[in-house]
């Protein structure tokens, strides 16, 4: 019988486009299970007993402070407010999910703010003394508020969520930003709170009898404090 020795058609032979080399199915396999690692070593890093078991030593190799500036205070702070704030903070990327990337940090940021009056300014008109030396008009500026400040003592972070590549950035990253944005988010809510208040009153009233007891005690019978801006 005769043997059909006919080449097969080139098609056959020819391998189908638009599917991809196995060494790119590979690659995708290797970062995958790189992900899944980097991410189970990120969550066993956080296990707390971690620390007992292994033990960590903490070495402060920090160098001394260095004297920048120094500036004169003219100022009496007459009342301090202290305030606890709760920060949530979320950021989301717009077109992938919260498990890929985003972060979501929940705060409690504890903090304080000084309503201080400015003594700075007081010329030789803004104090009356009569001719006795009996009665005395002080004309002081309106008390201000400082600049609010947090106490990292007393804050701390109640849960960080973070996406994989978050994650990933964070082994980078030793103060990631999400750190300083709610820093910063918790100063403002406190220098908000700190406005609605009546702090400054306080402190005029503090300073007010401060000066009084002050005076009075070097002889004045009557001291009058008035407040302008």
């Amino acid at each position: 019988m005769r043997e059909d020795t006919e080449d097969k058609p080139l098609e056959s032979r020819t391998p189908r486009r638009g599917r991809p080399p196995r060494g790119w199915a590979a690659v995708a396999v290797v970062i995958a299970l790189l992900c899944v690692v980097l991410f189970a070593l990120g969550r066993f890093a956080q296990v707390p007993w971690l620390d007992d078991v292994f033990g960590v030593d903490t070495k402060d190799r920090s160098g001394p402070a260095v004297l920048k500036s120094i500036q004169d205070m003219h100022r009496y702070e007459g009342a301090a407010g202290n305030y606890q704030v709760v920060v949530d903070l979320e950021k989301d990327a717009r077109l992938l999910p919260d498990s890929i990337r985003g972060t979501r940090t929940l705060f409690v940021a504890s903090g304080s703010v000084a309503a201080y009056v400015d003594f700075g300014g007081i010329g030789q008109g803004s104090v009356t003394v009569d001719e006795k030396r009996t009665t005395a008009t002080l004309r002081l500026p309106h008390a201000r508020l400082a600049e609010p400040t947090v106490d990292p003592r007393r804050s701390y972070t109640v849960s960080k969520q973070r996406g994989l590549i978050d994650r990933l950035g964070d082994l980078f990253s030793d103060n990631p930003a999400d750190e300083r944005a709610v820093h910063i988010l918790a100063a403002d809510r406190i220098g908000a709170a700190a406005e609605e208040s009546d702090l400054t009153l306080r402190a005029e009233k503090n300073t007010t009898a401060m000066l009084q007891g002050l005076l009075k005690g070097l002889g004045f019978e009557q001291v009058t404090v008035t407040y302008a801006p």
